[in-house]
């Protein structure tokens, strides 16, 4: 059975995203194609600028996970496919994966040639065997949907606006490593994160409530403090088990609570944690 496939980096896989993958099915369905979304493991621009370092939303096995779930993924290495003409490009994917029909995301380019339009890509496709169709824009009510928008939001602290635009809470996977153990002295011990995937976007400094998964409790309320280097730190109020050095624990962001503050005393910082521990366990 010949394949149907859209092209894209798809970093976050957020609302808008999977507006293309809903027409890249009912397209698929209605040609009797099986669909394919093409993606790269690294970042384009990161192959095209050295020195450039991407800040993502997903990690590279994030991403492949959340895309299985609308189709057939197929994970290329951009350092190989990036010379290609926009017509080569497409010969490539009908020789080897057998795609038939493109659907090209809204206001989406590939290939070495920079085609400009829409029709541009058509009459490349024409050339080779591949019917080029075109995406509609995704409208959100309120903000406009893209990549860039959700990583400008979490620099800033907007949790909610990056998660609703993302259609799922922000969320960093990290192991726990030891830190400088002051919360524990204190009588409120933190988990330190170290981020599993480095080159994932690290929310504004604050604190934020959280949802942790631990490998005890799936879904445990907690804050997080964020500070200016990007150290993550993790309370869990309710949270009796022992140490959970080298466990790896889920941090969903939900909400922001506040920015980081100086305390003239720990007396001080202990009241202010006691306060962000009645605002996560409050109800809403």
């Amino acid at each position: 059975m010949g394949k149907i496939a859209t092209i894209g980096f798809f970093d976050g896989v957020h609302k808008g995203h999977r507006y293309l993958f809903e027409q890249l099915r009912k397209a698929a369905d209605e040609r009797g194609l099986e669909p394919l979304i093409v993606t790269f493991r690294e970042h384009p621009r990161a192959v095209l600028q050295s020195d450039y370092i991407p800040q993502l939303l997903t990690s590279v096995e994030e991403r492949e996970i959340l895309l299985s779930r609308f189709g057939e993924v197929l994970m290329l290495p951009f350092a190989e496919v990036q010379p290609l003409t926009a017509a080569e490009f497409m010969t490539y994917l009908r020789d080897r994966y057998e795609v038939t029909t493109l659907l090209m995301g809204y206001d989406h380019r590939f290939g070495s040639d920079r085609l400009k339009h829409p029709q541009d890509y058509r009459r490349a496709g024409e050339q080779c065997g591949v019917e080029v169709l075109t995406s509609g824009e995704y409208i959100d009510s309120e903000w406009h949907v893209s990549s860039t928008e959700i990583r400008a939001a979490l620099e800033e602290g907007h949790i909610v606006m990056a998660n609703d635009l993302l259609g799922r809470p922000y969320s960093i996977l990290g192991e726990v490593v030891h830190g400088k153990g002051i919360g524990h002295t204190i009588g409120f011990p933190t988990a330190n994160i170290r981020p599993v995937a480095p080159e994932k976007i690290i929310p504004k400094s604050g604190v934020y409530m959280v949802k942790v998964n631990t490998p005890f409790n799936d879904d445990t309320s907690a804050f997080a403090n964020i500070d200016a280097n990007g150290l993550i730190e993790v309370h869990i109020p309710t949270y009796k088990g022992g140490d959970l050095y080298g466990a790896q624990l889920k941090v969903r962001f939900i909400r922001f609570i506040r920015d980081e503050k100086h305390f003239e005393s720990l007396e001080e910082l202990k009241t202010q944690i006691r306060e962000d521990i009645d605002s996560i366990l409050r109800p809403v």
